[in-house]
């Protein structure tokens, strides 16, 4: 039997991996499909919206992942990073970017793990943030 909290682990992580796949433009066929619904998912792991989830501060969105069991930050941390970094690239938002940045490098933190994309990303956003002014 599943447990919610697996669940929604499960759900963190197939929102990670179609994200991975969106930045780097190698979006499979099924999710193109099912025209991926990031409120949806955003409720079903956080029980409010991506707007909502982005209105916040990032000091607010870090405790919303404290709440959750310690050894799961790491992954929510990965697809937060994820998230924002698609949303704010997408549409050149620099409090996203930002916020992109913070919880990717919270992700390398949690996880002890050398993700040389996630470090790239990081790099590109400090680089693309100098030039673009803020969004507001």
């Amino acid at each position: 039997m599943i447990t919610d909290k697996e669940f929604t682990l499960r759900l963190i992580r197939q929102l990670t991996q179609a994200l991975e796949k969106l930045i780097l433009d190698k979006p499979e066929e099924s999710l193109m499909q099912k025209e991926m619904d990031y409120d949806s998912l955003m409720k079903d792991i956080f029980k409010i919206d991506f707007t909502e989830v982005s209105s916040k501060t990032k000091e607010e969105i870090i405790a919303m992942v404290n709440e959750r069991q310690e050894r799961d930050h790491k992954d929510y941390y990965e697809m937060l990073g994820n998230l924002f970094y698609f949303k704010g690239k997408g549409i050149g938002n620099t409090d996203f970017l930002d916020k992109a940045k913070t919880f990717y490098e919270l992700y390398l933190q949690t996880s002890g793990i050398f993700a040389l994309p996630v470090i790239n990303r990081i790099n590109e956003i400090k680089k693309h943030c100098f030039r673009l002014p803020p969004k507001s």
